[in-house]
């Protein structure tokens, strides 16, 4: 089993907020193809990354995941990518962790 986490910006690169239906949105994506998500959108995390200039830049995101049987890892690679472009980011950060239900 897996636990899957995307990793999504509240904000885009001018700080303005995205829209709450985007990530409703993807939060309905994962309910209908997995059949369950939790998303972690009260309490983002925040952090920083550092431009090649050196400039920090701040890194607030929310966490959507789901758990799995399997891992479909050409299924995630091409959501990652609609991902990138409807969030207007370089790189949406999906990563999977193998897990064991107790």
């Amino acid at each position: 089993m897996y636990l899957v986490q995307i990793l999504l910006p509240l904000r885009d690169r001018a700080q303005k907020p995205f829209q709450l239906e985007k990530f409703e949105q993807v939060a309905s994506e994962l309910l209908e193809r997995f059949g369950g998500m939790t998303a972690y959108v009260r309490s983002p995390a925040s952090g920083l990354w550092q431009e090649p200039g050196g400039r920090m830049e701040p890194d607030d995101i929310t966490v959507h995941e789901v758990m799995t049987a399997s891992l479909d890892e050409q299924w995630w690679a091409e959501y990652r990518l609609d991902l990138e472009a409807r969030f207007a980011q370089d790189d949406v950060v999906i990563r999977a962790i193998p897990m064991q239900r107790l």
